[in-house]
């Protein structure tokens, strides 16, 4: 079974109900995948799923008021990592592993900061330490991204994700396609009070947060981005790689926010290398 065809299941989380699909040999560590600003369950590429599902015991989530998930969605990260701790718990999953991805990957640094007992590695993909400038204007290149998209017939992620050659628009249509891959089953799409809250907890991240905790990381790390990225800088991976004690650091080539995606075969095949350690 590829994530295409994962089931939405549900899990009970202090009382809400929080959405989730997951597949992959159970044993071993779980692997927890932490979205980006707007997405849902669907906007995981299967293609990265399936990679690492077929070692790993794949988990992924839509946190408090994001799709599915029912609540509210906080306005601040650390409440979002608390969100993502009190799932891991009720799951009863243990020592996970962390991939984050934008938004996602601050979450995952709240959470290996916090919570050093609940993580053993982790993979940041797209995103940035706090304090870092570029997150906080998130809401005016959304906005520029779908006025571009509807100017042109085509979807935000283009330009959001993806650089602007031939090769990359190339893979971001290959991108879309293999998001469009499940017919039934479908996540509920994320609202705009979400994505409102999200875009606060974002600019609250880059204007009153402090990465100064990163230091004291001992957690092996993998920080990986596109480099041309547009909504996260991509010097910000730069300035990541440098605060965290064990952290190793790859930028994919003509590529942007989305690099992940547009080089799926090389970042699972170097997320599986790290992830055994």
């Amino acid at each position: 079974m590829g994530y295409d065809e994962a089931v939405l299941k549900s899990a009970d989380v202090g009382g809400t109900p929080f959405v989730y699909r997951e597949l992959g040999p159970v044993a071993g560590v779980p692997l927890l995948f932490l979205n980006h600003i707007t997405a849902v369950l669907d906007d995981w590429d299967p293609a990265v799923v399936d990679g690492f599902a077929a070692e790993r015991h794949v988990v992924l989530v839509d946190l408090r008021g994001v799709g599915g998930s029912g609540g509210a969605t906080p306005e601040s990260i650390e409440a979002m990592a608390a969100d993502a701790v009190a799932f891991v718990e009720a799951l009863g999953l243990g020592t996970v592993d962390l991939l984050g991805f934008s938004l996602g990957g601050m979450v995952a640094q709240e959470i290996v900061q916090h919570r050093p007992d609940l993580v053993r590695r982790v993979i940041l993909a797209g995103t940035s330490p706090a304090g870092d400038e570029g997150v906080a204007d998130w809401g005016a290149k959304l906005q520029a991204a779908f006025a571009k998209a509807d100017a042109e017939g085509e979807h935000p992620k283009h330009s959001l994700f993806f650089s602007p050659t031939a090769a990359s628009q190339a893979a971001a249509a290959a991108f879309l396609a293999r998001l469009d891959a499940r017919g039934e089953d479908r996540d509920t799409p994320v609202s705009q009070e979400t994505i409102g809250k999200q875009l606060t907890a974002a600019a609250r991240w880059e204007q009153e947060a402090s990465s100064a905790g990163l230091a004291k990381v001992t957690n092996p790390v993998l920080v990986v981005n596109g480099d041309e990225d547009v909504m996260v800088p991509t010097v910000s991976s730069f300035h990541l790689a440098r605060l965290l004690p064990d952290a190793k650091l790859a930028v994919y080539p003509d590529s942007g926010h989305g690099g992940i995606f547009q080089h799926h075969a090389l970042f699972v095949e170097q997320g599986l290398e790290f992830l055994r350690g």
